[in-house]
């Protein structure tokens, strides 16, 4: 949601040094360096000055980092209190330093960048308000006063600006195909619902993020999915999972919301526990060829049932009602199904338990966090040894139909032969020779086929049985 945040500490004094400092760029005459800026379909250009980087202020409100925000949920309010502040400030900053799938990593594209600054220095202009606060370049102000670096150019929006016009404009920067550090994939879906809210349709932001409409309904229901899953992560109280825990599942997430569309017209309630399974699958890190498992296969046969823990396979309860009733409209709509209900209640012990775990707010247990991780492991060894069953059980029915797939391939060929043996004779340019020798290859194919054909089969069928019945008679000539 778009949220307007206060002026910051001594805005008025900043404001007025950037007055000032544009009035003396214009008035010395000259080339003036300016920063193209796109705003409301048309570009325009701001002048560009030097400002002290102690002066200006990280963006609290910046795409960049808008998942990652919530790895300290403690720090998180604190910013949403005081985004200005000092204790907000330095957690911005560390933020844009960490890498977007694990905060407490150090980016080592952040350390490309501050080198990169170090060697060559900066190229291109940051933008700031009027106030002072960074609207692009927040990154590179960081790395800058890592740097001891005393000041940056920045460009100057028009005091005019609304936080929508702000926002707008950084998006519009970042999704250029040149940046350097590209937004992660959670931010991306975090700014396309911002665009959204703001009414615009769903074309319109497909074109701003260069992608297909389709893809835009995609991302749009992942991100419901994941607000869904930390939602319930929390049930009953406690911590929650986090929008920056689904960094680095991309490829996993599209894949599931895929099939779930290919199975929701056909079986609602297979569509659903597919879901909630791939989704446990993709918490627990399985990787992407392990996920593709979890299939239609893996359910009808009930590879999971078969080695679920006893505690994990009684998450589901009591059998659920067969419908539910809509307090005052007086309609009962059908309830999901104990199926659904039990894979559901499955994902929700493997989601509070990954929430504990993951946690790095203090006031937790050990002893938690140690019940927490044996669910997690006994969910992960149920899930790795369900995929592994799944997986050689479909590497030998693949196997199994190997040979009558290569006979019906074969066939195929047979069939087109006689089509262009026809075509050759009516034009009178059929090689007899060669014909007669691929004819004779033929005969000794069919022998080693029928030789291996009529070995451990005490009741051959029909096929089978023509088959040996003719080499024999062709052999007795």
């Amino acid at each position: 949601m778009l949220r307007e945040f206060p002026p910051p500490p001594r805005a008025d004094e900043f404001s007025e040094l950037i007055k000032q400092r544009l009035e003396e760029v214009r008035a010395a005459g000259g080339t003036r360096e300016t920063a193209t800026v796109e705003w409301n379909g048309q570009q325009i250009h701001v002048d560009v000055i030097d400002l002290p980087l102690s002066g200006l202020y990280l963006n609290p409100g910046t795409h960049r980092i808008r998942a990652q925000r919530s790895h300290h949920p403690d720090q998180d309010r604190n910013l949403d209190k005081d985004p200005f502040g000092e204790v907000g400030q330095v957690y911005l900053a560390g933020l844009l330093k960490a890498r977007p799938s694990n905060p407490d990593l150090r980016d080592p594209d952040f350390d490309k960048l501050k080198e990169d600054l170090s060697q060559f220095g900066q190229n291109d202009p940051g933008l700031v308000t009027h106030h002072g606060v960074l609207v692009n370049g927040n990154t590179r102000a960081v790395a800058l006063r890592e740097l001891g670096k005393q000041s940056m150019r920045v460009g100057v929006l028009p005091p005019s600006f609304t936080q929508a016009d702000i926002d707008a404009v950084e998006l519009a920067l970042q999704l250029r195909q040149d940046q350097r550090r590209d937004y992660s994939y959670i931010n991306r879906l975090l700014a396309m619902e911002e665009q959204a809210t703001l009414g615009r349709t769903p074309e319109q932001i497909a074109k701003e993020f260069r992608i297909r409409t389709a893809t835009y309904h995609q991302e749009r229901w992942i991100l419901s999915v994941i607000k869904e899953l930390n939602d319930r992560s929390a049930s009953g109280g406690g911590v929650a999972l986090r929008l920056v825990d689904w960094e680095g599942a991309q490829e996993r997430l599209k894949e599931l919301q895929r099939l779930y569309v290919k199975l929701e017209s056909l079986d609602r309630d297979q569509a659903e526990i597919l879901k909630e399974w791939r989704l446990a699958a993709i918490l627990l890190d399985f990787s992407k060829t392990d996920v593709r498992h979890i299939d239609e296969v893996f359910l009808d046969e009930g590879y999971l049932g078969k080695v679920l823990p006893v505690d994990l396979a009684d998450s589901g309860g009591a059998a659920q009602a067969e419908s539910v009733s809509i307090p005052g409209l007086g309609l009962d709509v059908p309830a999901a199904s104990t199926a659904v209900s039990a894979a559901r209640a499955l994902n929700d012990r493997i989601l509070r338990a990954a929430a504990t775990v993951r946690n790095t707010s203090a006031g937790l247990a050990d002893s938690q966090k140690a019940e927490a991780q044996t669910v997690l492991d006994g969910a992960k060894d149920a899930f790795d040894k369900a995929i592994d069953s799944h997986g050689r059980d479909a590497r030998v029915r693949k196997r199994k139909q190997l040979a009558p797939a290569r006979l019906a391939d074969a066939c195929a060929n047979i069939d087109q032969c006689v089509v262009e043996l026809v075509q050759a004779r009516t034009s009178n340019s059929l090689d007899e020779e060669a014909f007669d020798e691929a004819v004779l290859k033929l005969q000794g194919s069919m022998r080693k086929l029928a030789q291996q054909a009529g070995r451990g089969m005490p009741n051959p069928g029909d096929g089978v049985s023509w088959l040996l019945a003719a080499v024999t008679a062709e052999g007795s000539r």
